[in-house]
């Protein structure tokens, strides 16, 4: 698995390197924290951070805490010793890391948090996809699987959840049930696969199965966990269609599921636009000026800047993919970077 995935993101760094220009002289250096480079959205966002901030002026590095908290605050140390013209963190640990932020940002370094928000101390900006309204774009998709099965919206689902120490498996879950109240006949049971890490979520669907056999649907919250809940279905002697699936981010191994049968719908995460947002507002973050609330157009998506307690706020909304709509280009999943440049907002 992880042989394939840094064969994935050898493909996209080169294909990211050809539509990279050249600058003479750049702005300053970037350091990235990725919580860990095991699955493709996080191997994505390195590639297209790089590309993006390469184009606006800025050079970017990146440090990999390989999903451990201790290392990502070590990491934040050794950078804000560095003193680089910013930091952009997706944290391990939304809260741990609270400390972390106020440490960089008293010692005059911009914090941007990207794709994991944190609310419970300021940073300078936040990219993140809307994943509460991803969480009810799944909901939505769900009801209409069950009812297409059941003639009516009702029946059993597994939703296998990411790590909890991760806001973005939260603000999903939150936005799916409490869209899912509107079908009281629907039981939902939620298992988290901590630490994000397949084999824990290839273990809960075997439970699952075992313990419930009726359930009608899985929803996971990222594609490489329904791998591995394939995998277990596989295990179990299950084929495509006999039990429904869902996962949400986008990445080329659940378009992969979706041609394949297994996969009835991928909710995308927007993670070209959520990097081009960040380079898009580098310069104001940097030279530490406002960002102005409103709607912005990143990648042709409609999105909404709110000036919220923990500063200002990019969100940018997700789209359902199916198999009618999967091949379609603009999809991360599909591998192919836009071939547009993205300016800095003035």
């Amino acid at each position: 698995m992880k042989k394939i995935l840094l064969s994935v993101f050898g493909i996209l760094a080169l294909a990211f390197a050809t539509l990279t220009p050249a600058f003479a002289q750049s702005k300053g250096t970037v350091y990235y924290l990725v919580p860990t480079l095991l699955d493709e959205f996080q191997t994505g966002s390195v590639s297209a951070l790089e590309m993006f901030l390469k184009q606006v002026g800025y050079e970017m590095k990146t440090l990999n805490a390989d999903n451990k908290t201790d290392a990502q605050q070590s990491q934040m140390n050794d950078v804000i010793a560095l003193k680089p013209s910013a930091i952009i963190l997706a944290a391990v640990d939304f809260n741990a890391l609270k400390p972390s932020i106020e440490a960089a940002r008293a010692a005059g370094i911009p914090v941007v948090e990207f794709d994991r928000q944190i609310t419970s101390t300021p940073s300078d900006f936040t990219s993140v996809a809307g994943t509460v309204e991803i969480g009810q774009i799944a909901a939505d998709q769900a009801e209409k699987l069950l009812k297409a099965k059941h003639g009516s919206v009702k029946g059993k689902i597994l939703q296998v959840l990411g790590d909890p120490g991760d806001p973005y498996t939260l603000d999903i879950q939150k936005g799916f049930e409490e869209k899912m109240k509107a079908s009281p006949d629907v039981k939902i049971i939620s298992v988290p696969a901590m630490q994000w890490e397949a084999s824990n979520a290839g273990t809960i669907v075997a439970d699952q199965m075992l313990a419930n056999p009726d359930i009608d649907l899985i929803f996971s919250h990222a594609a490489h966990l329904s791998v591995a809940a394939v995998a277990s279905l596989e295990a179990a002697g299950k084929k495509p269609g006999d039990v429904m699936l869902m996962s949400s981010n986008g990445a080329p191994v659940g378009l992969d599921l979706i041609r394949k049968g297994w996969l009835n719908v991928e909710v995308e995460q927007p993670l070209y636009a959520q990097a081009a947002a960040v380079a898009m507002f580098m310069d104001k973050v940097v030279n530490k000026q406002e960002i102005k609330p409103g709607e912005y157009d990143v990648l042709g998506l409609k999105s909404t800047v709110t000036k919220e307690a923990w500063g200002p706020n990019i969100k940018i909304p997700g789209a359902a993919i199916t198999k009618e709509n999967v091949d379609n280009p603009a999809f991360w999943g599909n591998m192919k970077p836009p071939s547009d440049t993205v300016k800095p907002v003035e």
